[in-house]
């Protein structure tokens, strides 16, 4: 049925869940799996504050080198969790990346045939405020998604 699930995550406690859930499929499928973490370019990146300070090379090579360190622990920590249910896990770390963009980009150059992500399911005024990657990879995605709550 799906031969290659991409499951995204971004290490956080709610992410798990698609994670938990996205391994359970591939070792009940028999697919193969790729985990993908998208990180963000520094926050103010070709911009200045009110108080005028702009980041220096050194702390954009600062921010890269923590988003790096940060990606490879969750990363690590998922190969290990697939390594325990007898899964081969491909790991990607997209950097500087929009979320959403990544991980469609992810599934379509990986030839994945199914996304299992998390969501926080906000709904109105809480989802505009707070915006949903989840519902950004839906509204676009051409390869199905598993959405986990």
């Amino acid at each position: 049925m799906y031969n290659h699930i991409l499951i995204t995550t971004d290490g956080s406690d709610l992410a798990q869940r698609g994670v938990d859930q996205g391994l359970s499929l591939a070792k009940a499928l028999g697919s193969k799996v790729t985990v993908v973490v998208a990180t963000e370019r520094f926050p103010i990146q070709g911009a200045t504050t009110s108080s005028g300070w702009v980041g220096s090379p050194v702390d954009y090579e600062r921010y890269d080198e923590g988003q790096k360190r940060f990606a490879g622990e969750i990363l690590s920590a998922v190969k290990a969790e697939a390594g325990k249910l007898g899964i081969d896990a491909n790991t990607v770390h997209v950097a500087n990346a929009h979320p959403a963009t990544a991980i469609l980009e992810a599934a379509a150059s990986h030839d994945c045939d199914l996304i299992v992500m998390a969501s926080h399911g906000r709904r109105g005024i809480s989802r505009m405020l707070m915006g949903s990657q989840t519902a950004e990879v839906l509204a676009h995605s051409h390869t199905p998604v598993l959405v986990v709550r």
